[in-house]
Protein backbone atom coordinates (compact mmCIF):
# COMPACT_ATOMS: atom_id res chain seq x y z
CA UNK A 1 0.00 0.00 0.00
CA UNK A 2 2.90 2.23 0.95
CA UNK A 3 4.56 1.75 -1.92
CA UNK A 4 1.30 2.65 -4.64
CA UNK A 5 0.96 5.73 -2.28
CA UNK A 6 4.63 6.39 -3.04
CA UNK A 7 3.73 5.59 -7.24
CA UNK A 8 0.80 7.63 -7.28
CA UNK A 9 2.81 10.91 -5.35
CA UNK A 10 5.56 10.74 -7.52
CA UNK A 11 2.95 10.95 -10.90
CA UNK A 12 0.87 13.45 -10.09
CA UNK A 13 4.00 15.66 -9.05
CA UNK A 14 5.54 15.11 -12.02
CA UNK A 15 2.91 15.54 -14.00
CA UNK A 16 1.93 18.73 -12.53
CA UNK A 17 5.39 20.67 -12.60
CA UNK A 18 6.02 18.84 -16.33
CA UNK A 19 2.78 20.32 -17.45
CA UNK A 20 3.50 23.56 -16.01
CA UNK A 21 6.55 24.09 -17.52
CA UNK A 22 5.09 23.00 -20.78
CA UNK A 23 1.91 25.25 -20.61
CA UNK A 24 4.38 28.12 -19.12
CA UNK A 25 6.52 27.79 -22.62
CA UNK A 26 3.73 27.54 -24.66
CA UNK A 27 2.37 30.77 -23.24
CA UNK A 28 5.63 32.42 -22.83
CA UNK A 29 5.65 36.39 -22.79
CA UNK A 30 8.96 36.77 -22.71
CA UNK A 31 12.60 35.09 -23.79
CA UNK A 32 13.49 31.19 -22.94
CA UNK A 33 15.98 32.07 -20.38
CA UNK A 34 13.90 34.51 -18.67
CA UNK A 35 10.78 32.15 -18.96
CA UNK A 36 12.72 29.33 -17.15
CA UNK A 37 14.12 31.72 -14.24
CA UNK A 38 10.28 32.88 -13.84
CA UNK A 39 9.31 28.79 -13.96
CA UNK A 40 11.63 27.98 -11.08
CA UNK A 41 11.07 31.50 -8.91
CA UNK A 42 7.50 30.17 -8.01
CA UNK A 43 7.59 28.51 -4.63
CA UNK A 44 4.79 26.14 -5.49
CA UNK A 45 6.75 25.12 -8.29
CA UNK A 46 10.24 24.14 -6.39
CA UNK A 47 8.15 22.31 -3.33
CA UNK A 48 6.27 20.57 -5.89
CA UNK A 49 9.69 19.63 -7.84
CA UNK A 50 10.87 18.88 -4.09
CA UNK A 51 7.86 16.15 -3.19
CA UNK A 52 8.33 14.62 -6.61
CA UNK A 53 12.03 14.35 -6.13
CA UNK A 54 11.33 12.47 -2.38
CA UNK A 55 8.67 10.24 -4.42
CA UNK A 56 11.45 9.31 -6.38
CA UNK A 57 13.62 8.29 -4.69
CA UNK A 58 11.36 5.95 -2.76
CA UNK A 59 10.15 4.45 -5.84
CA UNK A 60 13.29 4.07 -7.67
CA UNK A 61 15.17 3.48 -4.73
CA UNK A 62 17.72 6.08 -5.87
CA UNK A 63 21.10 5.96 -3.84
CA UNK A 64 21.50 7.48 -0.45
CA UNK A 65 25.21 8.93 -1.70
CA UNK A 66 24.21 10.88 -4.57
CA UNK A 67 20.15 11.87 -2.63
CA UNK A 68 21.02 12.19 1.27
CA UNK A 69 18.82 14.82 1.44
CA UNK A 70 15.92 12.95 1.03
CA UNK A 71 17.09 10.26 3.19
CA UNK A 72 17.34 12.10 5.92
CA UNK A 73 14.37 12.02 9.08
CA UNK A 74 13.40 15.15 8.87
CA UNK A 75 13.07 15.61 5.07
CA UNK A 76 9.12 14.32 4.71
CA UNK A 77 7.62 16.48 7.74
CA UNK A 78 9.81 19.37 6.07
CA UNK A 79 8.47 19.04 3.00
CA UNK A 80 4.67 18.10 4.27
CA UNK A 81 4.99 21.46 5.85
CA UNK A 82 6.18 23.33 3.19
CA UNK A 83 3.43 21.99 0.68
CA UNK A 84 0.85 22.62 3.14
CA UNK A 85 1.90 26.32 3.39
CA UNK A 86 1.64 26.27 -0.82
CA UNK A 87 -1.84 25.08 -0.28
CA UNK A 88 -2.80 27.07 2.37
CA UNK A 89 -1.14 30.30 0.91
CA UNK A 90 -3.09 29.56 -2.33
CA UNK A 91 -5.67 29.24 -1.34
CA UNK A 92 -6.64 32.35 0.99
CA UNK A 93 -4.95 34.82 -0.97
CA UNK A 94 -4.32 33.58 -4.22
CA UNK A 95 -7.28 32.06 -5.66
CA UNK A 96 -9.60 34.76 -6.30
CA UNK A 97 -6.96 36.71 -8.44
CA UNK A 98 -6.99 34.29 -11.44
CA UNK A 99 -9.53 31.49 -12.91
CA UNK A 100 -7.83 29.44 -15.13
CA UNK A 101 -9.44 26.84 -17.46
CA UNK A 102 -8.87 23.67 -19.04
CA UNK A 103 -5.59 21.78 -18.24
CA UNK A 104 -4.30 24.67 -16.65
CA UNK A 105 -6.78 24.43 -13.96
CA UNK A 106 -6.27 20.50 -13.55
CA UNK A 107 -2.75 21.38 -13.32
CA UNK A 108 -3.20 24.39 -10.72
CA UNK A 109 -5.47 22.27 -8.61
CA UNK A 110 -2.83 19.37 -8.94
CA UNK A 111 -0.16 21.89 -7.48
CA UNK A 112 -2.24 23.81 -4.74
CA UNK A 113 -4.53 21.50 -3.74
CA UNK A 114 -4.15 18.10 -4.39
CA UNK A 115 -0.44 17.48 -3.77
CA UNK A 116 -0.95 18.70 -0.71
CA UNK A 117 -3.53 17.13 0.87
CA UNK A 118 -1.89 13.78 -0.59
CA UNK A 119 1.50 14.88 1.32
CA UNK A 120 -0.35 15.15 4.15
CA UNK A 121 -2.14 12.50 4.14
CA UNK A 122 1.19 10.17 2.87
CA UNK A 123 2.81 11.96 6.15
CA UNK A 124 0.20 10.98 8.02
CA UNK A 125 0.13 7.04 7.28
CA UNK A 126 3.61 6.00 6.74
CA UNK A 127 6.11 8.71 8.38
CA UNK A 128 3.86 10.67 11.33
CA UNK A 129 5.48 8.13 13.75
CA UNK A 130 9.25 8.09 12.86
CA UNK A 131 11.11 9.77 15.52
CA UNK A 132 12.15 13.71 13.98
CA UNK A 133 14.18 15.98 16.05
CA UNK A 134 13.44 19.42 16.28
CA UNK A 135 17.23 20.80 15.49
CA UNK A 136 17.17 18.66 12.08
CA UNK A 137 13.61 20.28 11.38
CA UNK A 138 14.30 23.40 12.01
CA UNK A 139 17.28 23.67 9.47
CA UNK A 140 15.04 23.01 6.46
CA UNK A 141 13.77 26.83 7.34
CA UNK A 142 17.06 27.49 5.76
CA UNK A 143 15.41 27.01 2.03
CA UNK A 144 12.34 29.49 2.54
CA UNK A 145 14.47 31.88 3.90
CA UNK A 146 17.23 31.54 1.25
CA UNK A 147 13.96 31.45 -1.67
CA UNK A 148 12.36 34.74 -0.37
CA UNK A 149 15.67 36.32 -0.43
CA UNK A 150 16.30 34.84 -4.41
CA UNK A 151 13.26 36.12 -5.49
CA UNK A 152 13.70 39.95 -3.84
CA UNK A 153 16.90 40.31 -5.16
CA UNK A 154 16.29 39.02 -8.97
CA UNK A 155 12.78 41.08 -8.67
CA UNK A 156 14.90 44.01 -7.69
CA UNK A 157 17.14 44.01 -11.28
CA UNK A 158 14.34 42.44 -13.30
CA UNK A 159 10.77 43.86 -11.97
CA UNK A 160 9.72 40.58 -11.84
CA UNK A 161 7.79 39.20 -8.65
CA UNK A 162 6.43 35.18 -8.88
CA UNK A 163 3.69 36.35 -6.26
CA UNK A 164 1.90 39.81 -5.47
CA UNK A 165 2.34 39.88 -1.92
CA UNK A 166 5.85 39.80 -2.36
CA UNK A 167 6.03 42.69 -4.99
CA UNK A 168 8.53 45.38 -3.28
CA UNK A 169 7.70 47.72 -6.30
CA UNK A 170 4.60 48.06 -5.48
CA UNK A 171 4.31 47.43 -1.53
CA UNK A 172 6.76 49.32 -0.41
CA UNK A 173 8.87 48.16 2.07
CA UNK A 174 6.65 48.04 5.17
CA UNK A 175 4.08 45.78 3.88
CA UNK A 176 6.63 43.26 2.18
CA UNK A 177 8.19 42.89 5.75
CA UNK A 178 4.90 42.23 7.19
CA UNK A 179 3.76 39.72 4.13
CA UNK A 180 6.92 38.09 4.77
CA UNK A 181 7.03 37.57 8.21
CA UNK A 182 3.46 36.16 8.02
CA UNK A 183 4.58 33.97 5.99
CA UNK A 184 7.58 32.85 7.38
CA UNK A 185 5.25 32.60 10.76
CA UNK A 186 3.01 30.48 9.07
CA UNK A 187 5.81 28.09 7.51
CA UNK A 188 7.19 27.30 11.55
CA UNK A 189 3.52 27.17 12.83
CA UNK A 190 3.30 24.08 10.36
CA UNK A 191 5.89 22.86 10.91
CA UNK A 192 5.60 23.01 14.64
CA UNK A 193 2.43 21.63 14.35
CA UNK A 194 3.12 18.68 12.36
CA UNK A 195 6.41 17.79 14.72
CA UNK A 196 4.16 17.86 17.82
CA UNK A 197 1.07 16.04 15.97
CA UNK A 198 4.12 12.89 15.26
CA UNK A 199 4.92 12.96 18.84
CA UNK A 200 1.69 12.56 20.08
CA UNK A 201 1.28 9.59 17.32
CA UNK A 202 4.38 8.12 18.73
CA UNK A 203 4.37 5.16 20.56
CA UNK A 204 4.83 5.48 24.07
CA UNK A 205 8.42 3.52 24.65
Amino acid sequence: MRRNFEILGFAMSCFAVVTQLILMLHNREASLGETLLRFVGYFTILTNTLVALYFAVRVFGLKRRMWVLFHRRATPMALTAFILVVGLVYQVALRKIWNPTGLQMIVDELLHTIVPVFMYVYWLMFQARNLVMWQELRSWLLFPVLYLGWVLLRGYYSGFYPYPFLNMDQLGTGTLVLNISMVLALMLLVMAALYFLGKLLRPKQ
